[in-house]
């Protein structure tokens, strides 16, 4: 696994003045994102200040609009937070206190300014880009937020595994097959408080709730050769093998195997991928939470991450954070959330392929959804078509879908694309303010709003900068 390049120690002490900053605070405004890595870091941010004893609400967001910087502007309290947002925003705010703990990449229009205790004049921002460390990889902004709770007080490790958590959920764990970097440093503080184990396995989604034949049957990244997508291949696969689907009558996971019959599916498994890069996928480090029940999908971190993305894509982020603050009861609301997401993603995919609405071009592939996709979950189903047979992962895809204030646009792409120079972040908000519009995000995963008027515009310009871009 790489080692972190960059200047850790600066990085550090940023993170360090922004503590002070909170404890200085006797209330506070905590702004964060709707997804996983947004409703870990608000959860992070909110538990520090509760143990801090200072009063503060949480308040989840989409995006930041004109609206939100109003609100974080004309805000009266000693301090705002915002989690996993606001970096490409800063020169919008003028707010005195204002902490940003991000990974996107920055506003470069408006350096943030540094200050010292007590100094509230300036914008304490943490974000890893301003120090040469990659935000789409090293880590996430549920890190950078557990960074500054860390520097609050050093017992806040044992919020390790929320910002393990944020990370997974932003796939930072995909391109090594496991966690680097400053990421690797949280796995070991979680690991230190007893609240991960690191495990090599499939890292296939499902491993505590999907039955046997669904682990393999729905796998697509990697797509498994003749078991991906075929129920009955997958029962021939186990029964070829020995392994029982079921014991006592109940549909057994993968996770209810004995070691041995992982092994022996494991070992069958990654000869039929034949391609070095996909059993990389396939096997690597996966992050048990050993506090969480069996079978309540807490307790992988793929599956807990989905649970919090399926609320928070679904304006009920609070209960996910409700999940992260340990309240137990919010699982029942949840799994409500989480039937609600699988079915629109599958409704999704299925519109999109039964009205062919995938395109092409020389450099990119694209769908327009209109209005029968939520805006919302057009940027998870873009991912989920990159790695379907319909796409082609040397493209990358641009979706659209109708919002209330104009087009959302969500950009992915192969990370393969990004080791040969594409930088979706980049692209998303150079196209996107030629069309009057706004973008930013990771290179490898990264939106835009623009106006209705201008799609075609805007797929021309994006066109053109994939292909100045990608050698």
């Amino acid at each position: 696994m790489p080692d972190m390049s960059g200047d850790l120690p600066s990085f550090e002490s940023a993170a360090e003045r922004a503590a002070n900053a909170v404890k200085s605070a006797k209330s506070a405004l905590v702004i964060s994102h709707i997804d996983a890595d947004g409703i870990a870091a608000g959860s992070i941010a909110s538990i520090a200040l509760r143990r801090l004893g200072i009063d503060h609400t949480v308040v989840f967001e989409k995006k930041i609009t004109e609206e939100v910087v109003n609100n974080v502007n004309s805000s009266k309290e000693d301090i705002v937070w915002i989690c996993d947002l606001g970096s490409g925003y800063l020169s919008e705010f003028n707010k005195d206190g204002l902490i940003i703990t991000d990974h996107h990449v920055p506003d470069n229009r408006k350096r943030s300014r540094q200050a010292t205790l007590d100094d509230f004049s300036a914008t304490f921002h943490v974000n890893p880009h301003c120090f040469g460390i990659d935000g789409s990889i090293e880590i996430s902004g549920a890190g950078s937020t557990y960074l500054v709770a860390k520097k609050i007080d050093p017992r806040n490790i044992d919020m390790a595994y929320l910002a393990l958590i944020g990370a997974v959920g932003d796939f930072q764990d995909g391109r090594e097959s496991g966690l680097v970097s400053l990421n690797r440093m949280i796995v070991d503080d979680a690991v230190k408080a007893g609240d991960v184990l690191p495990e090599n396995d499939l890292r296939l989604f499902g491993r505590e709730t999907r039955s046997l034949v669904q682990f393999l049957q729905y796998s697509n990244d990697p797509e498994i050769p003749g078991l991906s997508n075929s129920g009955h291949a997958c029962v021939k696969f186990y029964s070829d093998l020995g392994i029982d689907l079921d014991t006592g009558g109940r549909l057994r996971s993968w996770n209810d195997l004995a070691p041995s019959e992982k092994g022996k599916a494991t070992s069958k498994l990654l000869r039929m991928l034949g391609n070095p890069m996909d059993a990389k996928h396939l096997y690597g480090e996966v992050y048990t939470l050993p506090r969480f029940d069996l079978g309540t999908g807490l307790r992988d971190a793929k599956e807990f991450a989905t649970i919090l993305n399926s609320c928070g894509r679904y304006e009920d982020a609070e209960t996910g954070m409700r999940i992260c603050c340990g309240d137990r009861t919010a699982l029942e609301d949840a799994e409500r959330n989480r039937t609600e997401h699988r079915r629109n993603i599958s409704t999704a995919i299925g519109y999109i392929r039964e009205n062919h609405l995938m395109r092409e071009s020389r450099f990119i592939q694209y769908f327009d959804a209109g209005d029968q996709i939520k805006e919302t979950v057009v940027g998870i189903v873009a991912g989920m078509m990159l790695n379907s047979d319909e796409c082609k992962k040397w493209l990358p895809i641009i979706a659209f879908a109708d919002a209330d204030d104009g087009v959302k646009v969500s950009a992915r792409a192969d990370r393969s694309l990004v080791d040969r120079g594409l930088n979706l972040s980049a692209i998303m908000k150079k196209a996107a303010e030629l069309v009057g519009g706004f973008g930013g995000g990771h290179s490898v995963a990264a939106g835009a709003t623009i106006p209705p008027e201008r799609k075609e515009e805007f797929l021309e310009i994006v066109e053109d900068l994939v292909s100045c871009q990608v050698i």
